[in-house]
């Protein structure tokens, strides 16, 4: 019993820290998508919005490798592997989504704000923190007023390693309303955040 608790912790584990590194390498990679290619925003005419797109599809890119490990430390540390698996396809397209937007917006606050790279490790810590990387962070809220959990609920990156410990670890129930929940934020993040990258489409070549 005590084997199989270990292995399920570590399977815990792998899952929080590889799946927040694509978040963080996202985030990291839009806020200097800008700021990093000064020259060639200022000399060549072409849509911006290129930039922090290729950012997060490369991290994509880099994950799809770290996924693959992901299944084989499952299976070796005691998951069979299950049709469910297939999940993970419409997840981490929407977790590529929810980056996407994610790197937009710093990409475009990095620009006016510099200092503001300077204040994205402390985000990634918070985040790293609240969603539950290392423990089940759901029984924080245990003995707390309700509406406290029902808005942690919506805890992006808390539905995402929910969803993902779900697929992967047996016995293990995947909330159907974190479905819900990451989608509405995926598609929010986007629209949002394409809507305030374009907005200052004009702007980034003469803000350097």
């Amino acid at each position: 019993v005590a084997g199989a608790l270990v292995l399920m912790a570590m399977i815990f584990l792998v899952i929080g820290v590889f799946s927040l590194e694509f978040f963080n390498s996202s985030m990291n990679g839009g806020a200097k998508a800008i700021i990093s290619n000064t020259s060639l925003v200022q000399s060549l005419p072409f849509p911006r919005m290129v930039l922090p797109v290729a950012k997060v599809l490369e991290n994509l890119m880099n994950f799809m490798p770290t996924l693959a490990l992901m299944f084989i430390l499952a299976i070796i540390f005691g998951s069979r592997p299950d049709w469910s698996w297939f999940l993970f396809i419409p997840l981490v397209m929407l977790f590529t989504i929810f980056n996407l937007g994610i790197a937009f917006i710093f990409s475009r606050l990095t620009v006016h704000f510099r200092d503001l790279s300077q204040l994205i490790p402390f985000v990634s810590r918070m985040i790293f923190y609240t969603s539950g990387v290392f423990f089940d962070s759901s029984r924080l809220l245990d003995g707390r007023p309700q509406i406290l959990a029902d808005i942690y609920d919506w805890h992006p990156l808390h539905n995402v390693l929910s969803i993902s410990r779900g697929i992967l670890l047996e016995n293990q129930e995947i909330p159907v309303e974190y479905w819900f929940n990451f989608s509405v934020w995926a598609v929010v993040m986007v629209s949002v955040g394409t809507v305030f990258f374009w907005k200052a489409e004009e702007r980034y070549g003469r803000d350097h």
